[in-house]
């Protein structure tokens, strides 16, 4: 992987050609203000949080859904959000080195499918419109919620018809505690939010306009598990060809499979070469 593609790809998300589309691994660095213990982001990390430390079964234990659905139906679904809102809405964390990033070029457009606040607090200090997923709510077919942030006023909620189009978008598909508590977590939940996403309501139409023919740079996210690869093509239709990047350091075979049917170019770096290269971080001994 040479410096100038990864540079390139830089060049591409300052522009707004390329969407920053963050996995678990962009929230590296991020710790726990009082114990200094890692932010638990990825699906192994979210499940020992959930469950005090202990594994589960192997079989909960290969998605955070599945085990998430699994405490659904022992203790309820209030049991699953009262955790995440423990976990990203009442605990204070360091800012992973990828939002200093981002806050120093502010794109147009940001997808997000970690579950903290740290991306709405990159954008902290300029208006913008927030996307949030939801799931198994009555009275309407949307499974989205629409906020616009107006600074120290904080958020208000918004109409499709109300969003100011020259905003910044931030796309947070599986929620956050902020300014409500609003979470994709289960298995059911992602059944309810997928199927309304391959029909087109959970996206608002404004952002199915904006999407067309962007590309796209996968950051700490990997392809093993189906639930966020369907995430991620549903949310990414009607994108350019080649659809983008992925910074995977070492992609499986199934992993490799995937992207080349996707169009996605695997690019064989991680989230510090990119800040390397951005002048934000040294990029990590191999």
């Amino acid at each position: 992987m040479s410096d100038m593609t990864l540079k390139s790809l830089l060049v591409g998300v300052e522009s707004g050609k390329i969407v920053p589309y963050l996995g678990a691994g962009a929230l590296q660095g991020s710790v726990d203000k009082a114990n200094g213990q890692a932010i638990p982001a990825d699906s192994d990390s979210l499940i020992l949080a959930m469950n005090g430390g202990k594994p589960m079964s192997q079989r909960l234990m290969w998605e955070f859904a599945r085990a998430a659905m699994d405490v659904e139906l022992k203790k309820g679904r209030k049991a699953v959000h009262r955790f995440l809102e423990e976990t990203y809405g009442q605990r204070a964390w360091t800012r992973a080195p990828i939002h200093d990033w981002l806050a120093s070029i502010e794109p147009q457009y940001v997808i997000d499918i970690n579950r903290d606040t740290q991306l709405q607090d990159t954008y902290a200090d300029q208006p913008h419109t927030l996307v949030r997923g939801t799931a198994r709510i009555a009275g309407t077919n949307y499974r989205f919620t629409l906020n616009e942030y107006m600074g120290s006023g904080g958020y208000k909620e918004v109409t499709q018809e109300e969003v100011n189009p020259d905003l910044p978008i931030l796309f947070k598909p599986m929620g956050s505690p902020r300014p409500d508590s609003v979470y994709i977590a289960s298995d059911a939940d992602y059944v309810d939010y997928i199927t309304e996403l391959m029909g087109g309501f959970a996206i608002p139409s404004f952002l199915k306009e904006y999407r067309k023919g962007k590309q796209y740079l996968f950051i700490g996210m990997r392809f093993q598990r189906d639930t966020e690869r369907m995430v991620m093509s549903d949310i990414t239709y009607a994108a350019a060809e080649p659809k983008g990047w992925a910074l995977i350091p070492q992609p499986t075979d199934k992993e490799k499979r995937y992207c080349a049917r996707q169009g996605i170019e695997i690019i064989e770096a991680d989230v510090s070469d990119l800040l390397a290269a951005a002048g934000f971080a040294p990029a990590e001994a191999a």
